[in-house]
C-alpha cells in the first residue's frame, strides 16, 4: 500500500522539454512524449516508435522509460532494470528512467543500488518530488524514520499534491508517535482525495495507537464496508483490535484475511502472536512458520515487519529438546496433483507421486504423507500436518507434481479446485511456493522441495490481466531460498516439464526414482546426476535446475551405503 499508482505517478511527476523528433513518427511521438496521456496508450505509442526505429537518442529513451515502467508494472524487474538501463545509456539526464530504475532496483532487494539512482536523479534534479517518497520509503522500511519524515517533507514540498508522501509522512510520524502531526497529514490528503483508500486504512492505525479505539474501527469499518475483501485494511482491524486487548475481535479478522488469502503474512504473523499469549504453542509455531519463510529479496514494509516478528518468535518457540531425540527421523510429503476440475487433467502426477512415495517408503523414511487431488484448503491442511511432522525429523521432503506457474514473480501451485479467472486470483485460490518452504522449515537438517511442476499455464488464455502483472505461460520464476533449504525445479526457470509423451512417468520422476536409490550419492551430487539423465532423455528439451543446498558441513545420502 505504500506505492499505490505510484509507478504511473514516478512517470507523470516529472516534466520535461525534449526537442522535436523524427516528424514522420507523427502522432506516436507525440503521444509517446505526453507523460500526462493514459498509461496504455502512452505505453503502445512508445512501442510502435521503438519497433519502427527511427527515434533521435532522448526520444529512444523516452520510449524505452515508458516501456521500462510496463515492465516494472508486471514485475519484471530484471527486464525493466535492462531497458530503463539502456535509456540511461541513450540519455543519462532522463531523470524519470532513473527513478523507475531505482523502484526496479529496490523491488528486486537491491536497495543500495536504489539510493544510488534516487540520489542520482535529485542530483540532476533536486525540484524531482518523487525520488525523495520513494528514497523516504526505504528509510522507513530500515526504521529510519526520521530520515522517512525529512524525505517525505522534500517531496511534498516539491510535489504538494502527491498524494503518497502525504499519507508515507503520516504513517511515519504515527510509527514515531508524532500523532498530531500525523493526522494533520491525513486531513492535508483528504484535500487531494478524500475517497483515497489509504488515508482511513492507515488512520485507522494511527486511532489506535492514540488510544481512539473509537474513532480507529470507524475508519476502518467504514472502508470494510466499501472493499470486504480487502485484507490490508482487514489486517489493520485486528491490529487495532490487538492494541485494544480484545483478541477474539483480532482472531476473527486475522481468519477473515487467511481464509481470502491463506498465504498471507501479515494474517499469520498476527494469529501466531495471538496463539502464543494463549499458550497454544503448536499452533502459534505452525502460523509464524507460514510467515517466517521469503524467496525474494524484497517485502513492503509492513509484510517485512510482520515476516520479522514471525522469525524472531519461531526461533524462541522451536523446541529444542524434542529436535535433539530425533536424530535420523526422516519424514516426506509427496502430493499428485492430476484431476483438475476447470483445466486439463494431467494423467502423470498422481502415477509420479505414487511412484515416488513408494521409493522414499522402501528407502526407509519413517513418515510418507502420500496425498492426490488436494483442494485448497485440504492442501493447506496437509502442509500444516506435515509441518508438525518436520518439526521432529532430521530430513523434511516434499515433492510435487501438478500444475505450477509464476504470476507476478510469487510462484504457485495449484490445488485442482482452483479456478483463476483472473491473475489477482492466484493468492487466494492457489498455494505460494513459500508456504511449502514452510511446511520443511522446521526440519533440522535436510529441508527439501521437490516440484515436477513446470508446465504450461493452463489458465492463461482465457485469465484476465487485471493487475497488470507478468502472467507467466510456463514455468516458475527463479528463487532464493535462505541457508540449509534446497529447491529442486524438473525444469530450469521460464521452462516446461514434459508428462512423458505417453509414458507412465515423467522423465524427471523416472530419473529420480532410479537414481535415488543408489548408494553412496551425496544428495547434492545426485540431483545434478538427474538433472543430466533427464537432459539426455529429452534430448535437451528439459533441464531440471536447483537452487539453495543443505547444511555446508555435512554429507547427506538417501542411501548411505556400507
Amino acid at each position: 500500500m505504500l506505492r499505490v499508482v505510484l509507478l504511473i505517478l514516478a512517470v507523470l511527476a516529472a516534466g520535461t522539454c525534449f526537442a522535436t523528433g523524427d516528424p514522420r513518427a507523427g502522432d506516436d511521438l507525440a503521444l509517446c512524449r505526453d507523460r500526462q496521456a493514459e498509461l496504455q496508450a502512452r505505453a503502445a505509442a512508445c512501442e510502435n516508435l521503438l519497433s519502427a526505429d527511427r527515434l533521435t537518442a532522448k526520444d529512444k529513451a523516452i520510449a524505452l522509460s515508458a516501456r521500462g515502467n510496463v515492465l516494472l508494472n508486471k514485475r519484471d524487474h530484471v527486464h525493466a532494470i535492462e531497458t530503463l538501463s539502456m535509456a540511461i545509456d541513450l540519455d543519462p539526464d532522463n531523470v524519470v528512467a532513473l527513478n523507475l530504475r531505482g523502484l526496479a532496483y529496490e523491488r528486486s532487494g537491491q536497495e543500495d543500488l536504489a539510493m544510488a539512482d534516487y540520489n542520482l536523479a535529485l542530483r540532476k534534479r533536486p525540484a524531482y518530488g518523487v525520488p525523495y517518497n520513494n528514497r523516504g520509503v526505504i528509510h522507513a522500511r530500515r526504521g529510519a524514520l526520521q530520515s522517512a519524515i525529512d524525505d517525505f517533507s522534500l517531496s511534498i514540498k516539491y510535489t504538494p499534491k502527491f498524494l503518497l508522501a502525504w499519507t508515507n509522512r503520516a504513517r511515519a510520524r504515527t510509527l514515531m508517535k508524532d500523532f498530531d502531526g500525523a493526522i494533520a497529514d491525513f486531513a492535508e490528503a483528504e484535500k487531494i482525495d478524500a475517497a483515497a483508500p489509504q488515508i482511513a486504512g492507515n488512520r485507522c492505525v494511527a486511532y489506535g495507537m492514540m488510544g481512539k479505539f473509537d474513532r480507529a474501527l470507524a475508519d476502518c469499518n467504514g472502508l470494510i464496508e466499501k472493499q470486504p475483501r480487502n485484507a490490508f485494511v482487514i489486517n489493520n482491524r485486528a491490529d487495532v483490535n490487538m492494541m485494544k486487548g480484545d483478541l477474539d475481535a483480532a482472531l476473527k479478522d486475522y481468519n477473515t484475511v487467511i481464509q481470502i488469502n491463506p498465504n498471507n503474512v501479515r494474517a499469520h504473523s498476527g494469529r501466531g502472536q495471538i496463539y502464543e499469549r494463549r499458550k497454544d504453542l503448536a499452533q502459534a509455531r505452525a502460523d509464524y512458520r507460514a510467515a517466517a519463510y521469503s524467496l525474494t529479496r524484497f517485502d513492503e514494509t509492513e509484510v517485512a515487519r510482520a515476516r520479522a516478528i514471525a522469525q524472531e518468535r519461531l526461533a524462541a518457540l522451536t523446541p529444542k529438546e524434542a529436535a535433539s531425540a530425533t536424530t535420523g527421523r526422516r519424514v516426506a510429503l509427496v502430493v499428485g496433483n492430476g484431476a483438475y476440475k476447470n483445466v486439463h487433467a494431467l494423467p502423470n502426477p498422481p502415477r509420479d507421486s505414487k511412484l515416488i512415495a513408494g521409493v522414499l517408503r522402501d528407502l526407509g523414511f519413517q513418515t510418507v504423507m502420500d496425498t492426490r487431488d488436494l483442494t485448497r484448503d485440504a492442501f493447506f491442511q496437509t502442509l500444516k500436518a506435515f509441518a508438525e511432522e518436520a518439526e521432529k525429523a532430521d530430513w523434511a521432503m516434499v515433492y510435487y507434481a501438478g500444475h505450477g506457474f509464476e504470476i507476478g514473480g510469487v510462484n504457485y501451485l495449484v490445488p485442482v479446485d482452483a479456478k483463476l479467472t483472473a491473475d489477482k486470483d492466484a493468492e487466494t485460490e492457489a498455494v505460494a511456493l513459500e508456504q511449502v518452504i514452510a511446511a520443511v522449515g522446521a526440519a533440522r537438517k535436510v529441508r527439501l522441495v521437490v516440484l515436477d511442476a513446470c508446465r504450461d499455464n493452463p489458465f492463461a488464455p482465457a485469465m484476465q490481466r487485471t493487475l497488470s502483472l507478468k502472467l507467466v505461460e510456463k514455468g516458475f520464476s527463479n528463487i532464493e531460498p535462505g541457508a540449509g533449504f534446497m529447491v529442486v525445479y524438473a525444469a530450469k526457470h521460464g521452462q516446461t516439464a514434459m508428462d512423458g509423451d505417453g509414458s507412465p512417468n515423467s522423465p524427471f520422476a523416472t530419473a529420480l526414482a532410479r537414481e535415488i536409490k543408489q548408494p553412496k550419492v551425496e544428495i547434492r551430487k545426485l540431483f545434478d546426476i538427474v538433472r543430466d539423465d533427464v537432459w539426455a532423455a529429452t534430448r535437451h528439451e528439459q533441464q531440471p535446475f536447483t537452487y539453495g543446498s543443505p547444511p555446508g558441513r555435512e554429507d547427506f545420502y538417501f542411501v548411505a551405503g556400507k
